[in-house]
């Protein structure tokens, strides 16, 4: 019989589900908010039943928001005829930082990854295709691994349809199987910066 209260074993066995958290930082993390003031846990607990309830995704380009349209989307100063898109949010954050870029985005949701069971449906290439008219370039800002690859050429061959629209590649500067989300600004910047066009 195990001597831990069942109490912190579940909260350690949830905080260990977390990307990045093994048994032990589960642990540690814990017995701190265990020592912490009620009211201090009692934020915590709002704050993640306010991200489920107030944070959805924005119609037009998927990024997350607690506002429809997203405030990217709303920004009258933002190119609208340049479109960048990523895999998830956090690339949406990682890009933001640079300072780099002054178009809009388009956030998948995920990449095609068969054996993972995501194709193409899965992904929000929809909302992608209804923009495509008043767009003239196209950034493909995707991880360079199997997946993202898979995901550039799908897209590539859907982007091929529209003749007025160029389509470019961040430059290699982003190591492969890297994530965007972990480059920092000025590789970021770079890599933008050198983009390059993809024959259709």
């Amino acid at each position: 019989m195990s001597s831990i209260p069942k109490v912190i074993q579940e909260l350690t066995d949830l905080l260990s589900a977390l990307p990045g958290i093994g048994k032990k930082s589960a642990q540690r993390i814990c017995f701190y908010l265990m020592d912490r003031p009620r009211d201090e846990i009692v934020r915590y607990a709002k704050a993640l039943i306010d991200l489920k309830d107030k944070i959805t995704h924005c119609p037009v380009c998927h990024f997350i928001t607690e506002e429809t349209p997203c405030p990217i989307c709303r920004d009258p100063k933002r190119d609208d005829s340049v479109l960048c898109i990523v895999e998830d949010s956090l690339d949406v954050f990682a890009i933001e930082k640079t300072a780099a870029f002054h178009g809009k985005y388009h956030v998948l949701g995920g990449l095609i990854s068969p054996l993972d069971g995501v194709g193409p449906e899965d992904l929000s290439i929809d909302l992608l295709v209804k923009r495509l008219d008043t767009v003239k370039e196209v950034i493909l800002a995707i991880n360079p691994s199997i997946e993202g690859d898979t995901t550039a050429h799908y897209l590539h061959k859907i982007l091929s349809r529209y003749k007025n629209v160029k389509m470019t590649t961040l430059a290699r500067g982003i190591p492969v199987g890297g994530d965007l989300e972990f480059a920092d600004e000025a590789t970021l910047t770079k890599a933008l910066e050198g983009r390059s066009e993809m024959n259709k």
